[in-house]
């Protein structure tokens, strides 16, 4: 004869499980493109448990708390599930690394339920919707979106009081996120929730009638699938070898010519190495789109942004050959810049100029020309800023092109598959 306590938790289970699918089927009811998301996560029977929790390949929940939640409101069960698949559809618990940990999860739930919330799906919406709303409308103004990112860098630029932390917790909290950034459980898991994010994507797009739909989910999935760079390393591709007069404490003994220094007066033992090899950024080319798509404020922010990584970076010889080039249809302007002090004077100065169509030849005939010339005696690299809508050379030129896109744009042209690019937001 079975114990009844062993009856009863069996039959609580039985009951969870039920309730789970006909929340997962009341999603699929009113949006498909979320199945193979939703078929994703297994469901693991975790008793005591607080809230729902992920590790990207199990879904764990508290079977008395399933069946109270469902009791409550068969929404708010609904609700959370899509609150923690979407969690994994955005690579929220993929992304740990290098973040102050309650501030991205603070951030990951906000942009989640403010995801929720743009869907306009009655059958997921609560009593409380109307102040997450508000709170919505509010953090947007400052955060500039409210995708987990822009909500984080927020967070770390201006802070996170107290009570905000505890305001914000209380609005947007649905799920336990203890097994996020867990490299044993999630490794396996990361590569296949971004190809579920891509199919979705698609799916949404060419599938849903609701436009609000496509655009609601699009920003996320979109930072879930970009890929993320490392400045440092992608300048790295435009630097060359030279002599920078600089001592080399590599390969000088400090020891030693201190010694030498105390015992003769003034001959030090082993004499300083003035001139290391070094890797820097010697000849640049930068060509700035102003055609009117690309706005002024984006350039100017873009320009500044990228001469702060390089100065910041140790990035420059003394003596560089910058040339920053304006263009559209045609090259408009260049300022050459040869030390990084000028650096500075040209960014207190920098008016923009320009504003007609955009064709990209133009600027690979003149740094052809300036490199034959010999106004480029080692020239790595170009830099195109612009937003990608132009006419592309057809033949590769003879050094490494970067191509940097202001935001994701799925109606960009493709471009040439000797070019590399770089998503900025």
């Amino acid at each position: 004869m079975i114990p009844q306590g062993k009856e009863y938790q069996e039959k609580t289970e039985r009951m969870a499980r039920q309730a789970l699918g006909m929340a997962r089927d009341d999603l699929l009811l009113h949006m498909r493109f979320f199945a193979a998301a939703l078929h994703r996560l297994k469901p693991v029977s975790r008793p005591d448990s607080r809230l729902f929790s992920t590790d990207g390949e199990k879904l764990y929940y508290d079977p008395m708390l399933v069946l109270s939640m469902y009791g409550e409101n068969p929404v708010l069960l609904s609700r959370t599930l899509l609150h923690s698949v979407l969690h994994c559809l955005f690579a929220h618990p993929f992304r740990l690394e290098g973040m102050d940990r309650e501030k991205w999860e603070i951030a990951a739930d906000a942009a989640v339920e403010a995801v929720i919330l743009s869907l306009g799906q009655p059958a997921l919406a609560l009593k409380d919707d109307g102040e997450l709303q508000l709170r919505f409308k509010g953090l947007r103004q400052v955060a500039g979106g409210l995708t987990a990112e822009r909500i984080y860098n927020y967070f770390c630029n201006a802070g996170l009081p107290s009570a905000s932390r505890v305001a914000y917790l209380k609005s947007f909290t649905r799920d336990d996120h203890r097994y996020w950034g867990e490299p044993e459980r999630l490794e396996l898991t990361q590569q296949q929730w971004e190809q579920l994010s891509r199919r979705i994507r698609t799916e949404v797009k060419a599938f849903s009638k609701e436009r609000s739909i496509a655009e609601a989910l699009s920003e996320g999935l979109s930072e879930a699938t970009r890929r993320h760079y490392d400045y440092g390393r992608i300048l790295a591709r435009f630097m060359s070898s030279g002599e920078y007069n600089r001592v080399s404490m590599d390969e000088f003994d400090q020891v030693y010519y201190s010694y030498g220094l105390s015992l003769y007066g003034n001959l030090p033992l082993i004499e300083a190495l003035e001139y290391r090899e070094d890797h820097r950024i010697r000849d640049l080319a930068i060509a700035i789109d102003t055609s009117a798509s690309v706005s002024g404020d984006t350039v100017k922010s873009f320009v500044r942004r990228s001469f702060e990584l390089l100065k910041s970076a140790d990035a420059f010889f003394e003596k560089v050959n910058i040339h920053l080039i304006q263009c559209d249809s045609e090259v408009e302007s260049d300022t050459v810049i040869d030390d990084t002090d000028a650096l500075e004077r040209f960014l207190d100065g920098f008016t923009i100029r320009g504003f007609g169509g955009t064709d990209f030849r133009p600027v690979f005939h003149y740094v052809d020309r300036l490199c034959m010339e010999k106004r480029f005696t080692e020239l790595k690299g170009l830099i195109y800023f612009t937003d990608g809508y132009g006419i592309y050379p057809e033949k590769q030129p003879p050094y490494r092109v970067l191509f940097v896109f202001p935001k994701e744009d799925d109606y960009r042209p493709e471009l040439p598959l000797w070019a590399e690019k770089v998503i900025l937001e």
